[in-house]
């Protein structure tokens, strides 16, 4: 390499260097320090979030199953029973109407409820001449009661 581009590159990360400097010491008090080329290393995972409590657990299991039978057997009275808050009579009756209109079906869970603290999810698969779905239900604990929300 030749000597005038050394030094001129040499020159030129002095300079750099310089301003960089410069600028932390003229930075007014309390003010970040300006960015480096150094990375951030990235936070840290959270602790993992606790398990499940088993009481919970097995109360999800319940309802999941409840919310599959109720579907199966087209019992919208048993399905409104299952919801956080009363379901008006109008309400059931056009689910009822909905179910009837179906026709037979097949309801069964498409995978274990899956838990997050206070909420959770379980998803219903069901079958009908129609096709196939798959829906998942939330569910919510509510004053010590798991339930449907809506």
């Amino acid at each position: 390499m030749n000597r005038a581009l050394t030094a001129g590159l040499v020159l030129l990360g002095v300079a750099g260097a310089g301003a960089v400097l410069g600028l932390l010491l003229v930075a007014p008090a309390g003010s970040p320090p300006a960015a480096s080329d150094t990375p951030t290393p990235p936070p840290r995972p959270s602790a993992p979030p606790p398990a499940p409590d088993e009481a919970d657990t097995a109360a999800v299991a319940v309802l999941a199953r409840a919310i599959v039978d109720a579907i199966a057997r087209h019992d919208s009275a048993a399905f409104g029973k299952l919801t956080c808050r009363p379901q008006t009579a109008e309400a059931l009756a056009g689910l009822q109407r909905t179910w009837d209109a179906a026709g037979p079906v097949t309801a069964k869970l498409a995978a274990p409820p899956e838990l997050r603290g206070e909420s959770a999810t379980a998803k219903v698969h069901v079958e009908a001449a129609g096709g196939t779905k798959d829906t998942p239900f939330p569910l919510h604990k509510e004053n010590g009661r798991w339930c449907v929300p809506g």
